[in-house]
């Protein structure tokens, strides 16, 4: 397994790679103490500001970014993409620096940066500005809804959805499988997957590819 490491480790997918990574030692960047380390982990807690120096610093050969939030938490469009953008890129941009070849994104199934809608552009603006950055290998990941227990005060609009899901996810099929639920720990076997392989380019995995990747 290559030396790995973890922005956006205190949410629910973040916590659920850093489980998946089993023993194996993996670098987590967050700007508060993340509980339940083991003492294989390496544990760096600063504000984000210091995040591009510490990444570029410690040479990660893969840059996995779990970084996610949404306008309600955030509080405005501007706040939600200085994370889900800004955040997401400047990380990206030191482990260019420090030489990373492989990085992998959690991303949303929808992003388009012609997308109308603020949430699914601002995703799609991401993904476009990762890809040119020119990673060796770029993992996109689009998961649907988010099944599992997620830190904090519970979402009642996901709540709902959450228990929605199963007969939701029974009307769609084909091309819009892809908009299916999934378990963010399902999601988190995918993510580690993909930092053990090697290869080239931009891959985009979206529901069935990423159930594929984790069984």
């Amino acid at each position: 397994m290559p030396d790995a490491l973890i922005v956006g480790a205190t949410g629910m997918v973040g916590r659920a790679v850093i489980a998946r990574f089993g023993s194996a030692p993996v670098t987590v960047l967050a700007r508060r103490e993340v509980e339940g380390l083991a003492p294989y982990h390496k544990a760096l807690v600063a504000p984000s500001e210091r995040w591009g120096d510490i990444i570029a610093a410690e040479k990660p050969a893969v840059l996995i970014s779990c970084l996610g939030t949404t306008i309600r938490q955030a509080g405005s469009q501007a706040a939600f993409r200085a994370v889900d953008h800004d955040l997401v890129l400047a990380g990206a941009r030191a482990a260019r620096a420090g030489g990373a070849p492989h990085m992998i994104a959690v991303s949303s199934v929808g992003a388009a940066a012609k997308s109308g809608n603020f949430y699914l552009r601002t995703k799609g603006e991401t993904e476009d500005d990762l890809i040119a950055l020119g990673f060796d290998r770029l993992d996109l990941i689009r998961p649907g809804l988010l099944r599992g227990d997620r830190p904090g005060p519970q979402r009642l609009g996901e709540g709902l959805a959450t228990v929605a899901a199963p007969f939701t996810d029974a009307l769609l099929h084909g091309r819009f499988r892809r908009y299916r639920s999934i378990s963010g720990d399902r999601v988190a076997a995918a993510i580690v997957r993909l930092a053990g392989q090697g290869g080239l380019g931009v891959h985009i995995h979206e529901n069935d590819d990423i159930r594929a990747l984790a069984d």
